[in-house]
């Protein structure tokens, strides 16, 4: 694991270390915590931070065999944690990122009928093997796979109101029928799933009903200390004590269309260690002054940053 230290020339070292990938966090070894029956328990892992009750909630829905359904801000670490449950695991994660023109059929498989026309009018051999033109979604994938699987289905949200409908029977039944080949695709290993939802919209009671449901609220100020220790293990305690002070002061500007994520304030250290701004600079900042040093980071948005200025704007007239 990669150490900051304290040199002459520390802003390039800060920025060589930082640029290191997180999972540099992760000891070679880590052991894999198992229950006394051998399955699987997850209990977090060196680059991530979980909750009791998240941890709780994980394995909860694995011993049910249900989709863990897992909602809260942007930023706030649900996708990572399909990601750390595949590393402590040991298992491999199946992505379906879900966009606004996402159909629930794409992750079972798609037919491209079109090629097969074409390369029937040239003559083509592999027209005759109908196989040759079903493309395999993300499902299929988890399904066939010998191993236990980590299914992210992530922001399902995004989606038309009916996609999480479209895909009651196949989460529930852990199978699906392909009419091209006239063949059921039956799960080998039943996947752990994961589901995302930023609450843009409103998800089926049918749906929810086959889900464990877990709502990851933002974290409080230890578990953020925890958080920034995990990025940065050698970051001074002085700088993040004044930081947080300065992230939560922002959160609490009423409001604020866009509350700075926990994401955010883990880039918003990494450009304060990485332009020797010290926790000097944070704690003697003006008081008039609402928007703080490299503000980028953390207000997203046109909106949040004339707020911001008008805050000061007011102060500054008040303390005249």
């Amino acid at each position: 694991m990669r150490r900051l230290r304290s040199q002459p020339s520390g802003r390039h070292v800060i920025v060589r270390a930082l640029l290191a990938p997180l999972t540099a966090c992760v000891p070679t070894g880590y052991a894999r915590p198992r229950e006394k029956d051998g399955s699987m328990k997850f209990e977090g892992t060196p680059a991530y931070v979980a909750t009791d009750d998240l941890k709780l909630a994980v394995n909860a829905a694995i011993t049910l065999e249900r989709p863990l359904l897992v909602k809260g801000e942007p930023g706030t670490g649900k996708t990572m944690l399909a990601e750390q449950l595949a590393e402590s695991f040991g298992a491999k994660l199946i992505t379906w990122h879900i966009k606004s023109t996402t159909k629930a059929h794409q992750g079972l498989y798609e037919y491209d009928a079109v090629s097969r026309l074409r390369d029937s009018q040239l003559g083509v051999d592999k027209v005759h093997d109908v196989r040759n033109y079903l493309k395999k979604g993300k499902l299929w994938e988890a399904f066939e796979s010998e191993e236990r699987v980590i299914l992210l289905i992530d922001e399902i949200d995004k989606a038309d109101i009916e996609f999480p409908n479209d895909l009651l029977q196949e989460l529930d039944k852990m199978e699906f029928y392909v009419y091209e080949i006239d063949e059921t695709i039956k799960a080998k290993k039943r996947p752990i799933i994961i589901i995302t939802s930023n609450n843009e919209k409103e998800l089926p009671d049918a749906f929810l009903r086959r889900c464990f449901f877990h709502y990851i609220a933002f974290p409080d100020r230890a578990t953020l200390q925890r958080i920034v220790d995990v990025h940065y293990p050698d970051i001074k305690k002085d700088l993040v004590s004044e930081a947080l002070d300065v992230f939560f002061d922002v959160r609490k500007v009423p409001g604020l269309k866009k509350k700075p994520s926990t994401s955010e304030l883990v880039d918003w250290l990494k450009l304060l260690m990485a332009d020797n701004i010290g926790e000097a600079v944070l704690r003697e900042r003006d008081p008039t002054k609402a928007i703080p040093p490299l503000a980028g980071a953390l207000v997203k948005n046109e909106q949040d940053v004339h707020l911001l200025e008008r805050l000061a704007f007011m102060s500054r007239r008040g303390n005249r």
